[in-house]
């Protein structure tokens, strides 16, 4: 459903505007690209870094620079080892491969989890493991009572798959970005281990939630077994991620790092470039969280019959907006579109740039290229947009 609608709004949504910089009646127009933390660019700082940095052979385990950056998410994550991946699905698969070692071995997982929807089935496709989804709360957890029945379950059956491992996401992106208490994680790490299984942490946006909780993340990966932790979304990294865990369980994800592709060899220009967003994480990602309740503020206080967000959920740095009366393609659409209008009315002309994240709703995202300000003209041009629907 959801390619369906990033298709249809994508036919609004040319390259072009994206990069263009142009100016309507003399205005110029500004382009602030809330679609995801994934857009963001290299800023100079990072950029100087990659060409600067020491790199070696990592295949060999040679890069003196991803050695480095490895050597400080095992003090920043609390982990034995961690070794540096291309992207965190793959970090997210070889964990599930690394824990599942049994062909037909069962995960269970949220039903709306990225590592559920998002990541082509790879557990299944590549790994042979069974994925059971149990239903998402609001906010982003599932209910404790159903996870016991269903470890209870395959126990000791001779019938059901043999569940070996448990999936968290934290912060959870289809419920908005919302943190998972750090409690309700200890609860389930220690009702895994009752049954024998293990506790994996997708952590893509981890440092958003020890952020939001004000906890260093090492209070949040103690209850869990292995880590995924991305540094391409609200790190600002172009690409990057890391597996986490127990020395023998990175040995063997070394292996299976290789047979999936993802051997690295003069690494360290990659692996600079995430050791910069770390260095900056904590202010650029208390700024971006700051700046996504400033417009779930500024949107609820426009009081619009075609939109809604209620600000006590918006967390970290993802807003859910509720749409009725109209598409929400249609509105990702006229968010993205500027006139002579807009110019006259407000001063300004404005492209948002959003994709629908179903029929009826719009996730807005911040990150590190998106400042106080272009909050302010996004939210002056959803004002715009509404109060144009209302006429």
């Amino acid at each position: 459903m959801l390619r369906v609608l990033a298709r249809a709004a994508a036919r609004g949504f040319r390259a072009p505007w994206v990069r263009w910089s142009g100016n309507l009646a003399g205005v110029p127009v500004h382009v602030v690209d809330l679609r995801s933390d994934t857009v963001t660019r290299p800023g100079p700082a990072m950029r100087r870094a990659m060409a600067e940095a020491i790199v070696g052979d990592d295949d060999y385990g040679e890069d003196p620079t991803v050695c480095e950056l490895q050597e400080k998410a095992v003090e920043l994550l609390g982990m034995e080892r961690a070794l540096f991946v291309p992207t965190n699905t793959m970090a997210n698969l070889i964990s599930v491969m690394g824990h599942c070692g049994r062909r037909g071995s069962q995960l269970l997982l949220g039903q709306d989890s990225h590592l559920h929807v998002y990541e082509q089935g790879g557990v299944a496709q590549m790994a042979g493991v069974h994925s059971h989804p149990l239903p998402d709360l609001p906010h982003g957890r599932f209910d404790l009572a159903e996870l016991d029945r269903m470890l209870a379950q395959a126990c000791g059956s001779r019938y059901h798959p043999r569940c070996e491992l448990v999936c968290l996401e934290n912060t959870h992106n289809s419920s908005g970005g919302r943190v998972l208490p750090i409690d309700y994680l200890r609860q389930v790490h220690l009702l895994a281990r009752s049954y024998g299984a293990r506790v994996h942490l997708d952590g893509a946006r981890l440092m958003n939630a020890a952020v939001a909780l004000a906890v260093p993340p090492t209070r949040i990966t103690e209850h869990c077994d292995s880590v995924s932790f991305c540094f391409s979304k609200g790190l600002g990294a172009p690409v990057g991620a890391l597996v986490a865990g127990p020395k023998d369980l990175i040995e063997e994800a070394w292996r299976l790092r290789k047979a999936l592709g993802g051997g690295l060899r003069q690494a360290g220009v990659l692996a600079a470039a995430a050791l910069v967003g770390l260095a900056s994480a904590e202010e650029a990602l208390r700024r971006d969280h700051d700046n996504a309740q400033r417009f779930a503020q500024g949107l609820q206080e426009l009081a619009s019959p075609f939109c809604s967000v209620d600000p006590a959920t918006v967390e970290t740095n993802i807003v859910l907006v509720k749409v009725d009366g109209l598409p929400a393609a249609e509105l990702c659409q006229r968010l993205q579109a500027v006139s002579a209008d807009e110019v006259a009315q407000t001063g300004h002309a404005v492209c948002v740039l959003l994709f629908p994240w179903t029929k009826k709703s719009v996730r807005v995202v911040w990150h590190r290229d998106v400042s106080t300000q272009d909050t302010d003209l996004a939210l002056s041009k959803w004002e715009f947009v509404l109060r144009q629907l209302e006429l």
